[in-house]
């Protein structure tokens, strides 16, 4: 038997609607309970925004990315919301797996500086997850992103969680042919478009979205540097920071990779997963 003077009422947002003959009934308000949403940093896309719970990336659980191809349209997306986060954190962007080493001069145009970037490598999927999840637990790391193609959905969920926990920003990205598997993830989109992009939003807190998001093309001059250097490396070479040793035969091994100039970090050092 429930003792309905131990329940509480639902804090979601509803309305009174009236009925004929006097009554009135409650109606759940699915969108504005989708815009009620946690802290969130904008996108830089205003289009976007409009249709994000919050109104930005969410900073209490997983965005999750899925592409036809690795590496394609990730900073036309990414990395005007990325400036904002590393301008409100001292600390880096961790980029775990990335399938190319992002072009400097080109970041800088959007106002996200490449010695803010901190890219970790790994020798099997285990260890990049494992990379991913420190990261999280990292106080001075800004956003993580983590290319993890082949992570299930339990490996998600613990993603997700560290995400939620220690409010980060989390991008994990994964093919498009994922989009049929289920997902811990607070937010999924689909990634579509050659020049102008499509976001599609697969998955939302709030009501579905039938059509896509559709986002200009690049300005005139950052689009000649991003074409100029498509997938080429930062303006300044990227050295081998540290290369954790195992503790164990076979354990996975870590390269860490920083820009040149940065000061070293409290990831830099040399760990391995247990």
């Amino acid at each position: 038997m429930v003792d309905p003077r131990r329940m509480s009422a639902s804090p979601a947002p509803r309305s009174v609607a009236a009925l004929p003959g006097g009554l009135s009934a409650h109606v759940w308000q699915g969108e504005a309970l989708a815009r009620a949403g946690s802290a969130a940093v904008p996108t830089g896309h205003e289009a976007l925004d409009r249709q994000l719970p919050g109104g930005g990336w969410p900073l209490d659980g997983m965005v999750e990315l899925l592409q036809e191809q690795a590496g394609q349209h990730v900073w036309r997306l990414l990395a005007p919301g990325l400036a904002r986060a590393v301008a409100a954190r001292p600390g880096p962007v961790v980029l775990v797996g990335p399938p190319h080493e992002p072009f400097g001069p080109g970041l800088r145009a959007q106002g996200l500086p490449g010695e803010r970037l901190l890219i970790v490598r790994a020798d099997r999927p285990a260890a990049s997850l494992w990379a991913a999840e420190q990261a999280l637990r990292c106080a001075e790391v800004a956003a993580v992103l983590a290319w993890l193609p082949q992570a299930g959905s339990g490996e998600l969920r613990r993603l997700q969680l560290a995400a939620q926990q220690h409010s980060r920003l989390l991008f994990v990205f994964r093919a498009a042919g994922a989009g049929h598997e289920s997902s811990p993830a607070r937010l999924r989109l689909r990634l579509d478009g050659m020049h102008a992009l499509e976001v599609h939003i697969l998955k939302r807190r709030g009501p579905p979205l039938d059509a896509p998001v559709r986002l200009a093309p690049q300005g005139g001059r950052l689009a000649n540097l991003l074409a100029a250097r498509q997938g080429g490396p930062l303006a300044a070479p990227l050295p081998a920071a540290t290369t954790a040793a195992a503790a164990a035969p076979g354990a996975p091994i870590l390269h860490f990779v920083r820009p040149v100039g940065r000061k070293p970090h409290a990831l830099d050092r040399a760990a391995a997963p247990a």
